[in-house]
């Protein structure tokens, strides 16, 4: 037992002299106090290092990103407190996490809190300052998650620009959006270096309109002319002129060079990702585009309906009739593939899953360290040893598995259309099953 906490309970009689001496709120306050201050150095010594991986992290992006391209180190600096709001969001669930198993674990070898129960204080009062302060972590995380990532982000994107415009260079992330003066750029997924279903808008020839498509697009920099190059794969090119829109040009190619040239560029708005929206901004976009398909789901409706009626019209009209019959099939195959066509298409929106499961992220993940305080109170209070070497070790392979299951769960529910509620909060539901089922069986073994 320390020095501090043998100050704190006195010689130690009994359990009745002390559950006496120290079963008053008074004395639980006490008790409170020092179990919360054994917890937060826990969560202060495990921010820091989970600070220093996601920080570090980011250094070596900028680094690949913008070090490479010998930007000036004050834009470099600003670049990284921008994104500083996305390392704390994420810092704080971990740092919880680790932090109360540190905590729980130099108590439980301590022997604190075997005192602590003869003090006749039970382990689940003695639980609730991990509690509270894993719901002020999650509070702040979600903060900083909800509201400086956004604003963070936007500052990001107007430094890059300016960025970009000296240094021939451009960013495009997956799911995303970005303008570059008269051209719009749409992105998809990515694997690797490669951009999936890429689409650009471009009206950078006066009254003539170009859409371009690909299956897969890469970047690279040609850096005597100042252009940025993308290279496109399995295209699909389709070309209006204003007035004209009963006219229009279309190709195809295996492959194509786009370029755009970046000494020129404005300061554009840059559309956000979902990531980088804050949740009220992100339910009305989900909430717009859920209309949008609810509307297109509607019309096929209609256009099913109407064709199967268009279909018996046709094929009654065959029956009053005079023509030969075995000629009837020729005649109604018009209506009949009109129906099969109709029925056969799928209106989806291939964006609107990823911006659910985007939502539902931003709940799931700062809320996680209410969860990880559940689980680590329990499995802490295991440790006969070294309870805070044990805690720190056990909580980082406990960080690596969570960290697991969310991407495993972020895969699924954008490309195999999993429920994006399930494919975000499945960690945290599998953490606080886990962490009942301690508290149950430690209930049952008293």
């Amino acid at each position: 037992m320390s020095s501090e906490a043998s100050s704190l309970l006195g010689p130690f009689p009994g359990p009745g002299i002390a559950a006496r001496r120290l079963g008053g709120k008074a004395h639980f306050s006490v008790i409170a106090g020092y179990v919360s201050r054994e917890f937060l150095f826990g969560f202060f010594v495990c921010f820091l290092f989970f600070f220093a991986v996601f920080f570090v992290n980011q250094i070596l992006l900028m680094a690949e990103d913008i070090l490479s391209r010998k930007a000036q180190l004050k834009d470099v600096l600003l670049l990284l407190v921008f994104a500083m709001p996305s390392v704390v969001a994420m810092s704080f669930p971990f740092a919880s996490l680790v932090g109360a198993l540190m905590a729980a674990g130099r108590l439980s070898s301590d022997n604190e809190m075997l005192a602590i129960m003869a003090a006749g204080i039970p382990p689940r009062r003695a639980f609730v300052p991990f509690l509270v302060l894993g719901l002020a972590f999650s509070l702040v995380s979600f903060v900083m998650n909800d509201y400086f990532l956004p604003r963070g982000s936007i500052e990001f994107n107007k430094l890059y620009r300016r960025l970009a415009a000296s240094i021939p260079a451009l960013e495009l992330k997956p799911w995303s959006s970005r303008r570059y003066k008269d051209i719009t750029v749409v992105t998809g997924d990515m694997a690797g270096s490669k951009i999936k279903d890429l689409l650009i808008f471009d009206r950078s020839e006066g009254d003539t309109q170009r859409v371009i498509s690909a299956g897969e697009a890469s970047l690279s920099v040609d850096d005597e002319r100042g252009d940025v190059v993308l290279k496109l794969t399995d295209v699909w090119q389709h070309t209006i002129k204003t007035g004209e829109s009963d006219r229009f040009e279309w190709a195809r190619a295996s492959n194509m060079e786009y370029r755009i040239s970046m000494r020129e560029q404005e300061d554009d708005s840059t559309v956000l990702g979902p990531r980088d929206m804050p949740s009220v901004d992100l339910a009305k976009v989900i909430s717009d585009k859920s209309a949008a398909l609810d509307l297109r789901l509607e019309k096929r409706d209609e256009d099913v309906s109407l064709s199967r009626a268009s279909l018996m019209a046709a094929y009654e009209a065959e029956l009053a009739g005079d023509s030969p019959w075995a000629n009837s099939a020729a005649r109604l195959e018009p209506a009949l593939s009109a129906l099969r066509s109709a029925e056969a298409s799928n209106p989806s929106d291939r964006t609107l899953q990823v911006y659910v499961l985007e939502y539902w992220k931003k709940f799931s993940i700062p809320f996680g360290a209410l969860f990880f305080v559940v689980l680590a109170f329990p499995l802490g209070l295991l440790a006969k040893k070294s309870g805070r070497t044990m805690g720190f070790g056990m909580g980082i392979l406990i960080a690596v598995i969570y960290w697991a299951f969310l991407i495993g769960g972020q895969t699924f529910g954008s490309r195999l259309s999993w429920s994006p509620f399930w494919s975000s909060w499945a960690p945290n539901a599998i953490v606080l099953v886990t962490g009942l089922a301690l508290w149950a069986a430690r209930l049952r073994t008293r």
